[in-house]
């Protein structure tokens, strides 16, 4: 039988939640998970993790005193239920879209979301931190920090616990364990928690000692119970709870989608002081049967059909180029059986980078370390050590986590060590979390490492097979979400001389330098100047460091003004790197750089922030007709 559906509509804040009976929640959770799949089927956004904490999140809101209480989502990629019953399920169409409200948690956009979140593994630490401050300022507030098990695989994560368990602070981690990431998790933590779900005898004598502590809290001897049980977990588990080693007081496994029991548990939990963690064991996509088949493909499935499940995927008459991360999977493979030194490494992400497809073929030549940054740049280092090639690949924005570890490890060492850089630039509708704008400047400053960045999928091949060849040292390829522009991109793959750029057209009123695939965008400048009398020559410069000094030595002779184009920060990226090499060599050559300016930039489609940026194929033109119309005396422009 279908029960009406009300109940949603009636809450804008966690206040009117709590006026409902507790027995009302099982409904406002089948509410609030229809609705996240209606508007998330027309308006794309992570799905799967959302659905899975619609009890925990309601629990949450239906027990705690938020925004007084802080309530912390890592990653934020769950947290849609969350705005919905925070006073946004009337925005909630807009997520995601330009102007729009945020795909994850953002301080800036209400006071229910206690701390912005994108990147993984930074709950407990954060949580640990507010819970401090509270104690230290004499506030009455609970703290509660949410963690997918994928998360836990960052060090970050354990460094948080590490202290949290010496604190005294009223900090309460919730473990939401469903055993993915965006793919399934993997390494030791996965079969731990496992063991710990799995054990039957532990958790019937679990419920039973849960039972115990409920009924002999009135007579003071929860303490005692509390040992009875930690001494049950050890002989059980055969080995100490981790997170009692840690300090912390241990709760679960139980069952993340019984929300009447959940407000239970957390009604209890509220009134044991100190650093305390709840395992709740949920499944990712939890009551959209697609959703929960096919956990990897519907974290974020683009647009689909709610009553069907059927994805829709726009298709043309007309071959499409591939994306970017697909041709480096399958470059790896090709390059992979010529090279048996070459290894693939990815942190928690072989089908977002299409490692998977090297996977597939050679499963013991390819390491997806879980959501460790850190440790997948210096086991590339170890790799590279001992004569491997490993191709890292890691997201721009992640690839931040790991700076450390780029120069003591890698580049201190000049290992040959190849860092793929996926998701270089603006990224779209994740936002400024996840834009990769920074790597150019970030990577200029290391000595020995060679910069580049292909204008397409050929150039994306011809970059990875000169990075294998012998005695490369460190390497940074970065290259964008998204498709590129060559339909038949399977070249044959050849040597690029590192350090050299090319000319892509002839010109004398300007030029126009342009790194990566935005060189494409500012092709289209170039062709719509032609058609006013400009004739602007444009360059390829494909690598950042080294830099290729013939050519700026032939522009800074030629030209009076030099347009650099960049999908990466303005500061301290391809144009600075231009405008310091013709200062030092005493060139008086004009330099605008175009590129990310110095501000955070917000969610939207590429072409909205392209356009936002002023990067976009209209904005180059229209820059370079103002430098040169001045001077085109007796022409049409």
């Amino acid at each position: 039988m279908v029960m009406p559906t009300n109940f949603l509509q009636s809450i804008n804040s966690p206040d009117d939640l709590k006026r409902l009976r507790v027995e009302d929640l099982e409904n406002v959770s089948r509410e609030l998970r229809q609705f996240i799949i209606d508007v998330v089927s027309n308006n794309p956004g992570h799905f799967g993790a959302s659905l899975g904490v619609v009890e925990l999140t309601v629990a949450l809101h239906y027990i705690f005193n938020t925004p007084n209480d802080r309530i912390i989502w890592d990653v934020g990629h769950q947290a849609y239920g969350h705005k919905i019953l925070t006073g946004r399920r009337e925005i909630f169409h807009t997520n995601r879209k330009y102007k729009g409200i945020s795909g994850f948690p953002k301080r800036s956009e209400s006071e229910y979301d206690s701390f912005g979140t994108g990147h993984s593994a930074t709950s407990i630490s954060a949580g640990l931190g507010m819970a401090v401050a509270s104690s230290l300022k004499g506030e009455n507030r609970h703290t509660v920090a949410i963690i997918g098990d994928g998360s836990m695989t960052g060090g970050l994560a354990f460094e948080g616990l590490n202290h949290g368990g010496t604190q005294k602070s009223n900090l309460l981690v919730i473990l939401n364990d469903n055993n993915m990431a965006i793919d399934p998790n993997v390494g030791a933590l996965k079969e731990y928690l496992l063991d710990i779900t799995t054990s039957q005898t532990y958790n019937k004598l679990k419920s039973d000692i849960w039972n115990l502590l409920g009924k002999m809290n009135r007579l003071g001897t929860r303490s005692m119970v509390q040992k009875l049980e930690n001494a049950l977990k050890s002989a059980l588990l055969k080995q100490s709870n981790l997170f009692e080693s840690l300090g912390f007081r241990y709760f679960g496994p139980v069952d993340g989608h019984d929300v009447v029991y959940l407000t239970q548990i957390l009604n209890d939990l509220k009134n044991i002081p100190g650093p305390k963690l709840l395992h709740c064991v949920t499944v990712k996509g939890k009551g959209f049967t697609p959703a929960e088949e096919n956990q990897t493909a519907w974290h974020a499935p683009g647009i689909f059909d709610k009553d069907t499940g059927e994805r829709i995927v726009l298709k043309s008459d007309k071959p499409s180029p591939p994306r970017f991360q697909d041709v480096f999977g399958h470059t790896m493979v090709e390059l992979a059986k010529q090279n048996e030194k070459i290894v693939g490494i990815t942190p928690a992400m072989p089908s977002g980078c299409s490692m998977n497809i090297m996977m597939e073929t050679m499963p013991d030549r390819t390491f997806d370390v879980g959501i460790a940054e850190q440790h997948a740049v210096t086991f590339a280092a170890g790799l590279a050590a001992e004569g491997l090639v490993p191709f890292c690949n890691i997201y721009s924005s992640f690839m931040q986590r790991a700076y450390d570890q780029v120069i003591h490890d890698v580049v201190l060492q000049n290992l040959n060590v190849v860092f793929c850089l996926d998701r270089g630039g603006l990224v779209g509708e994740d936002g400024a979390t996840h834009h990769g704008v920074f790597d150019i400047a970030y990577m200029r400053t290391i000595p020995n490492v060679t910069i580049c960045s292909p204008l397409n999928e050929e150039e994306l091949r011809n970059l990875m097979y000169t990075a294998q060849l012998p005695n490369m040292g460190p390497w940074s390829i970065r290259y964008p979400r998204g498709n590129g522009s060559m339909v038949d991109w399977q070249t044959p793959m050849k040597q690029v001389e590192v350090g050299t750029g090319r000319i892509l057209s002839e010109g004398t009123d300007i030029a126009i330098l342009s790194f990566g695939p935005l060189g494409i965008i500012a092709s289209q400048a170039v062709e719509k100047l032609k058609t006013k009398g400009i004739s602007a020559a444009h360059y390829d410069m494909r690598f950042v460091k080294p830099i290729d000094t013939n050519i700026l030595t032939q522009v800074g002779k030629r030209f009076n003004t030099i347009i650099t184009i960049e999908d990466g920060a303005i500061q301290g990226g391809f144009g600075s790197a231009v405008l310091e090499w013709l200062n030092d060599n005493g060139y008086q050559t004009r330099v605008i750089r175009m590129g990310i300016p110095d501000r955070f930039i917000e969610h939207g489609t590429p072409q909205e922030l392209y356009r936002e940026c002023s990067i976009d194929a209209e904005s180059i033109y229209k820059t370079a007709r103002s430098i040169v119309a001045p001077k085109m005396i007796g022409k049409v422009v």
